[in-house]
């Protein structure tokens, strides 16, 4: 049976936050019952998008940052599968990690990666499913994580995403962190389907929670919870075993990072599988190492900063020198650049 009854309600960790005033698109509200007052229920309009799109990846996903640039080869495939268990499964090759739920009910995926995997990523979920890929969840609006839209789309996948995901998609923008100026990107591209705070959907046998995390590592960020699964993605609220990513020009902040991390911990126990938006399959310890790192990165440069030190003082005075194993994508002193510069974000 095709499931397409979702719930759509403010999560009470986000009570206290700022809302952003969006609205869900594309969607109908039913009226609820008296049982179920206490949430809306919105029926979820499957969309079909058929697009041409080039084989070749987009200008706009070829100028995305991309923490995971690892090398293509012909002989050897750029996608594979690694199977936790019930139906569940993780899709790892250059790009941001995707997380594939499989089930009577169909295909739930979380990210896309680049366009010129679309087909790739198509075939390999073939292999773990007779079932269409009925939904993609994109994190947020980077291209390594949301440049295989179309050709989601196309096979009848509906987009979802955060209101802010769609609305950075559709705007250019100047990337000040790497110098350039970020297109806007192609219209069928944008999610179908968006929301403002939290969606839940009841798919293959779980509740899966999509919650939005405010100026995290963009400001459209999402964390998908799989209830009964036990399983948590981060997106790039979580990069595994390397140095964080900052997007301050698209909204994001050190402590937004921090925050989306404990909420995802607090999510989680001793069992929780962790999917980081790049790195290994993780655990809620290692989670906690990740917070206890953000913190003292948030601390270091900002008592610098208060302290008056500039910000080429403070990159000079290396306050991040235990953590240099971890360089990789980005640097230390990029880090701490991003960090000063979301210190000033409200």
């Amino acid at each position: 049976m095709h499931v397409q009854i979702v719930s759509f309600r403010r999560a009470q960790v986000f009570k206290s936050l700022h809302n952003t005033g969006r609205h869900l698109t594309n969607v109908t509200f039913a009226k609820p019952s008296n049982r179920d007052r206490p949430m809306k229920h919105i029926l979820l309009a499957s969309t079909l998008l058929l697009a041409a799109c080039s084989q070749a990846e987009t200008t706009a996903d070829a100028a995305e940052p991309n923490p995971q640039a690892a090398a293509e080869t012909p002989s050897k495939p750029n996608i594979t599968s690694q199977d936790l268990g019930g139906g569940f499964h993780i899709l790892v090759g250059p790009g941001g990690n995707i997380g594939v739920s499989t089930g009577a009910d169909g295909v739930y995926m979380i990210d896309d990666k680049f366009a010129r995997f679309g087909q790739e990523i198509i075939d390999v979920v073939a292999t773990l499913s007779d079932k269409p890929i009925t939904y993609v969840l994109n994190t947020h609006h980077h291209g390594d994580h949301s440049g295989a839209n179309v050709e989601m789309k196309a096979v009848g996948a509906t987009v979802v995403a955060h209101d802010n995901v769609r609305a950075r998609m559709g705007i250019s923008y100047m990337n000040e962190a790497f110098g350039r100026q970020q297109d806007a990107r192609p219209a069928g591209l944008w999610p179908t389907l968006t929301f403002s705070e939290e969606l839940t959907l009841w798919f293959n046998g779980d509740e899966v929670r999509t919650i939005h995390t405010p100026a995290g590592h963009t400001d459209g960020d999402t964390i998908v919870h799989f209830v009964e699964a036990n399983i948590v993605h981060l997106g790039d609220n979580f990069f595994n075993g390397s140095l964080p990513f900052v997007d301050v020009d698209s909204g994001g902040t050190i402590q937004g990072m921090i925050n989306a991390q404990q909420i995802a911990y607090d999510l989680s126990n001793d069992a929780t599988r962790v999917i980081p938006g790049h790195g290994a399959l993780s655990t809620k310890a290692e989670l906690r190492a990740s917070i206890k790192r953000l913190q003292a990165i948030h601390d270091r440069v900002k008592a610098r900063k208060d302290a008056g030190e500039s910000l080429e003082a403070i990159v000079a005075a290396d306050p991040l020198a235990d953590m240099t194993e971890l360089e990789g994508f980005m640097k230390k002193g990029d880090v701490i650049k991003a960090t000063w510069r979301s210190l000033d974000s409200k």
